[in-house]
């Protein structure tokens, strides 16, 4: 039987944001002050920073062992943080260590390569998509109509709403 592709979209969304998340750290360090969020050092900034990034490590940590039971058995997860969204992982990079980074580090710069980052995200999930349909058919589409892609919040499920 084939098996899933171990990485996805992956490599070819951190070939881009990789070197453009690097670029805007060194930039923050070398030019100390020029993208601040806030001219002096915030305590609040950087507890929000904090509380996102623990957010982000518990989410894609939890992630990881479900996702590759997954791929090991070639079944289709949709507990823990895939009942939150289809894509934990890139969410929990994208939506939470990255603006926590760039919290505590206090440089707005950093906070782009989110953005960059989620346009990338976009243009290369459809690759990963199609794979999962062909692997897993109708409960890929059902559970896809029903869990948000990439942000967090399964309101239709929470309301149970079909």
């Amino acid at each position: 039987m084939e098996k899933l592709n171990f990485y996805g979209a992956g490599p070819k969304i951190g070939r881009i944001v990789l070197p453009w998340l690097a670029s805007t750290i060194i930039l923050s360090l070398i030019f100390k002050g020029t993208f601040k969020y806030f001219p002096d050092d915030s305590r609040i900034l950087f507890f929000t920073g904090l509380g996102l990034l623990i957010v982000g490590f518990i989410m894609y940590f939890s992630t990881i062992p479900a996702l590759l039971k997954g791929i090991k058995e070639t079944k289709l997860v949709t507990k823990g943080a895939f009942y939150l969204c289809c894509n934990p992982l890139y969410t929990a990079i994208i939506l939470f260590l990255i603006p926590g980074t760039s919290f505590m580090m206090n440089s707005w710069l950093v906070i782009t390569t989110s953005v960059v980052a989620y346009i990338i995200f976009k243009m290369y999930i459809r690759d990963e998509e199609t794979e999962l349909k062909k692997f897993f058919g109708d409960d890929y589409n059902a559970y896809k109509s029903s869990t948000p892609e990439f942000f967090p919040f399964p309101v239709k499920k929470l309301f149970h709403l079909n």
